[in-house]
Parts: C-alpha cells; structure tokens; sequence
C-alpha cells in the first residue's frame, strides 16, 4: 500500500540553534512573513518561549506535509507584513507595507532584527469606530468571558477582529488579562497563533485587534448538527477508483432531534427501503439516529453474505437475510453464511465473526441497545487492524512452508 507523505511538517535547524518548523507556501490571505534569521535563545523572554514551545506542539499535531510551490521563501517581497498602526505617542500614524517591518519570532527582517515592542501598536478609537461600523450588531461575531468580538475592516482593506472588554469597574481581572494578552501578542508571532495588529486602551475601553480567521472555532465543527439519513442501504453507497465509500441519495434525510432542548426523537411518516428499515421506528413513527444505526446493521450483513436483505426466492426461513444470518451467529455456524467468494481463511474467519457481533448490536430490537455510529466506526477500525495482522501472519506462515 502506498502511504502518503509524513502527515508533519519537518523541522529545520535555525542559524540561533533553535528547532523551528518549516514553513509553507505562502496564501495572499496570509499575515506571516518569511524570516531568513534568528537570535540565539539566551537571554529571551520566558513568555517567549513559552508560547513558541506551545506553537511548535500544535505545528507537529495539525500542518499539512510540505508541497512543492515556487514560492521563493527568502525574496523578501514574496511575504508582506500585515498593516499596523506604529508610533505609539499618536502623532504621525501611517499604515506601512514594507518587507523591512517584518517583527516576530519567526519573522525577523532580512535587513534587522528589530523586535516588536509591547505597547508601540496603537490605535485610536475613531479608527476602531470606522472599522466595525460604531461597533454594528452585525459585524457582532462571538461573545465571551472577555467581552464581544466584532469584525472589522481596516483603512487598507485588512480584515480584522476586534476584541472589546467588557466594561466592568468591579472586575479587575479584566485589566490584569487585557495586559497579559497584549503583552504576548506583540512578542510572539507564529503561523499557529493569531496575528496581533494593534490594541487601544482610553478610559474605559480597551480592545484588542488581532487577525480574523474565517472559519470559525474547533468547537463549532465539533458541534455538528447530526443528520438521520433514513435510507442507508448499499446501492446508496458509492465506492471511487481507490474503493473508498461514498454515501449518497439523501432525499429522506431529516435533522435530528435538537438535544439541548430535550427532544430524544423526530416524530414523522415511515421512509426507507424493505429490509432496511428499523422496526422500532416502523411502529412508533419515532425517527432517531439508531434508526441509521439499524440499517447499517443490515448493510454489514449485506457485506459478509453477498445476499440482499430480502431474498424472495429463497426457503421462508432464510428469506429475511438479517435474521437469518442473525439465527446462524447465535448457534456458532457463522462460517456457514460467508459469502462463497470469499477464502475461508484464519483472518476472513475472524473478520466474519466480529463483524456479525456488531450486527447484532446494530440490529438490536429497542434502539437504547444500539451502539452509536461512532461506536460502529471505532470498532470496526478495531476489527481492520486485527485482520491485517492475522492476515500478515498467515502469509509469513505460507511463506515459511513455501
């Protein structure tokens, strides 16, 4: 089997001495620049340190492996620093591009090695009137602990979010966390943490502008709204050159059941396909999850017979295949139901008898019994890997003999 390239970005020896991960190509939406030097790490700033330590974790965790680009990473025009308000005493403000500003950890100018200092990006509150829109409800897009955040267009076009502090006289951790914050925004850059453009500090607002990310947060993809599809049944999966599966035909699908507001089913007309359909919804017209779950059961049988659900021209007891095979399982003749064109080998014998435990708990009566899809796929991972060790035996045992 061919693997594909090392799902982590390898890392390069600096000239300082200090691992840094390599860098990508560069995307026009991009607010890092290239650094073609760095400063040896005695003498830096724990804050420092710390944050790039916990940058280069999640470097490891989640970039993609290196592609070839023709990006050329040291031509110093090829990465522009984002638009920042310097000058912090407020007179003279000017919004600069220029390959020569470049600040950062990982971003030092290829003509000095200047570092940002805490406090010198400034901005005035007219500017950040301007660019929320008088702090519009609708460039509202999240709400914290801390305050609200805004999103933001600056004079250059630069899309940014704007963080507010909530204003609370009584609430003096507020002030310590906007210092923290501000602080190790300006001394640390890295293509993991969001890029810091500037703050504002007047009487009682304070606010924060960093760089907006579009996609949202990793707990907004984790909190999915599951959907029921209602017809998983196997001419509804579709298999790609490489046999990778695809579930199409989504004409019945329907959202589940909203959680959080205490609903546990989906009252609504029976839809499906004979065989596959969950006899517990049948009867009570209650749509769940488990229903999925039912017919995947029927799908996995389907899988390891080569038999369709139902088989009309068969004798009565074997024309529901589920059930028969089911009958089959429990009585320790499993090998007896294998699809004849499969080998009867160690590794085949074991697949078939996981597999048809799952079914069964797929298949159970009362959906509380049923595992969840997750579930499903983590066991059969499980079985996936026991297969292709047995599988890995049996050939150095034939090989052995040979």
């Amino acid at each position: 089997m061919k693997r594909s390239n090392s799902l982590f970005g390898r890392r390069n020896r600096s000239p300082g001495g200090v691992l840094t991960p390599d860098r990508f190509p560069h995307s026009p939406n991009s607010t890092y620049s290239s650094s073609s030097s760095q400063k040896p790490t005695s003498g830096r700033n724990p804050v420092k340190l710390a944050a790039k330590s916990v940058a280069g974790v999640f470097v490891a965790c989640f970039t993609p492996p290196e592609t070839t680009s023709s990006t050329n990473f040291h031509d110093p025009d090829t990465f522009k620093p984002p638009s920042v308000v310097s000058n912090a005493s407020g007179a003279g403000r000017e919004r600069r591009r220029s390959s020569s500003s470049n600040y950062g950890i990982y971003s030092s100018s290829n003509n000095s090695t200047q570092m940002r200092v805490p406090g010198s990006v400034k901005f005035t509150l007219a500017e950040i009137y301007q660019a929320t829109r008088n702090f519009s409800p609708s460039f509202k897009i999240g709400q914290g602990g801390f305050g609200t955040v805004y999103k933001g267009r600056l004079e250059d076009g630069t899309i940014v979010a704007v963080k507010r502090a909530k204003k609370s006289a009584y609430d003096k951790h507020l002030g310590v966390e906007f210092q923290s914050e501000v602080q190790t925004l300006a001394q640390v850059e890295h293509l993991n943490l969001v890029k810091f453009y500037g703050y504002l500090e007047h009487e009682d607002e304070r606010i924060v502008v960093v760089e907006y990310v579009p996609n949202g947060t990793l707990r907004e993809h984790l909190d999915y709204h599951p959907i029921i599809h209602r017809d998983i049944k196997s001419s509804n999966i579709l298999l790609t050159n490489n046999l990778r599966a695809k579930v199409a035909d989504f004409g019945f699908a329907r959202l589940a059941a909203d959680s959080d507001s205490g609903a546990t089913h989906v009252s609504t007309q029976v839809k499906g396909t004979a065989g596959y359909l969950d006899p517990e919804y049948m009867r009570t017209y209650q749509l769940t999850e488990k229903s999925d779950v039912y017919s995947f059961g029927v799908l996995l049988v389907e899988l390891v017979t080569g038999r369709r659900p139902i088989e009309p021209k068969s004798e009565l007891k074997e024309r529901i295949t589920a059930r028969w095979a089911m009958k089959k399982f429990a009585h320790g003749d499993a090998i007896l139901i294998l699809d004849p064109k499969l080998e009867r080998t160690a590794a085949n014998s074991l697949a078939l008898e996981k597999i048809l435990e799952l079914a069964s708990q797929c298949l159970a009566p009362h959906r509380q019994n049923r595992p969840t899809m997750k579930k499903c796929a983590e066991i059969l991972w499980s079985i996936r890997k026991d297969y292709r060790e047995l599988s890995a035996a049996d050939i150095h045992s034939l090989s052995l003999h040979s």
